[in-house]
């Protein structure tokens, strides 16, 4: 019976609910990871768009907020090497938008800021020593991941396929997300091609064949936003949920207004995965650029490169409250978020485990 009780999610973690609130760079805060660990899910805090000292102090912040276990996130990235050639090829296909809004477009370029776990981050964990610590793109070398084994933590990340699934599995991860096409945000895969995306998987039929071919625990994550998303991923055999956009919805999240209307407004086929705001594939609403542009383009600088050109643009744009060049990410499930708080949301979608308990 897959309850609080005998899940080994919730056993492995430490936690009453198998309910892990996503870890959303940017959206993601420690009040939001603090709120939703004291309700009995796991609260997560993403690294990526932290420096280390920010980290650090953010994750001081959970520690002092709530005793109870918690996960950070990293992405597994390696930094591609500076390509000049593609970055001009890139500027030249924002130059009118730049006219548009009267920005310099001879002007230097913002560095895109998502870094990857390293010796300095790993410092951290072993510092703090996070009672989960989970992955995006892979995992990290070898030599860094011990050294994340020996505090103690439980290892997981992000399979978009099966074989990703089995390499994770090998690696001695003690759990897999399984991320299917519907979920919001970066996509996680590592085995393929970032812009392989049209063969991409959705959830429902990707966990359970994940669930098949390993035999560490699976959590399911993509398209879940009510409790009939919990009850779907458990019937195929996950035995935890990630949730990412429907916490995008809580008091806690740090949204722009822009950002937040959007949400609000987004109907069921509003999303699209783009690589134009980092590189990579992210599920974001649909906007000026992307309908312009096309979602995905092969002239998007490698991650995390692209975005930094866009930076000029999205400042203008929020400055006339327009979203036309800001990326918005969320799920396909967007539209079935409620408004309520962390806490209660994870209460929420965890009473569908308490009355299987109950039952």
């Amino acid at each position: 019976m897959n309850t609080p009780s005998h899940n080994r999610i919730a056993q492995l973690f430490g936690i009453d609910l198998p309910v892990i609130q996503a870890p959303m760079a940017g959206a993601s805060t420690p009040a939001m990871a603090i709120a939703v660990s004291e309700a009995g899910g796991l609260g997560s805090l993403p690294a990526a768009l932290y420096s280390v000292e920010e980290f650090a102090a953010a994750l001081a912040e959970v520690r002092a907020g709530t005793k109870k276990p918690v996960n950070v996130n990293f992405f597994s990235h390696v930094p591609p090497a500076a390509d000049p050639v593609q970055m001009m090829k890139w500027r030249a296909l924002l130059a009118p938008y730049y006219v548009e809004h009267g920005i310099d477009t001879s002007g230097p370029i913002p560095t895109g800021n998502r870094a990857p776990f390293n010796e300095e981050y790993c410092a951290v964990v072993e510092a703090f020593r996070p009672e989960v610590v989970s992955f995006h793109f892979g995992l990290p070398e070898e030599t860094l991941l011990e050294r994340v084994r020996r505090t103690g933590a439980r290892i997981i990340s992000s399979a978009t396929s099966v074989a990703e699934a089995r390499c994770l599995e090998k690696r001695g991860v003690d759990a897999i997300i399984a991320m299917g096409f519907e979920a919001g945000g970066h996509r996680g895969n590592f085995l393929t091609d970032d812009l392989d995306i049209a063969s991409a998987v959705g959830t429902f039929a990707l966990v359970p064949q994940i669930v098949d071919a390993v035999s560490v625990p699976v959590i399911a994550a993509g398209g879940i936003a009510d409790q009939r998303g919990v009850r779907a991923a458990l019937a195929l055999g996950a035995e935890a949920v990630q949730v990412g956009t429907a916490y995008l919805f809580t008091p806690e999240a740090k949204v722009s207004a822009i950002h937040r209307k959007a949400l609000k407004e987004a109907a069921d086929n509003d999303t699209a995965l783009t690589n134009l705001f980092t590189g990579r594939p992210a599920r974001g609403i649909f906007n000026r650029l992307m309908r312009e542009v096309g979602p995905i383009s092969t002239v998007a600088p490698a991650f995390p490169t692209s975005g930094g050109a866009l930076i000029p643009l999205r400042k203008a744009a929020e400055n006339e409250q327009l979203g036309d060049f800001t990326n918005l990410w969320s799920g396909q499930a967007g539209p079935l978020s409620k408004e309520m708080s962390s806490a209660a949301l994870t209460r929420y979608l965890g009473e569908v485990f308490t009355a299987t308990r109950e039952a």
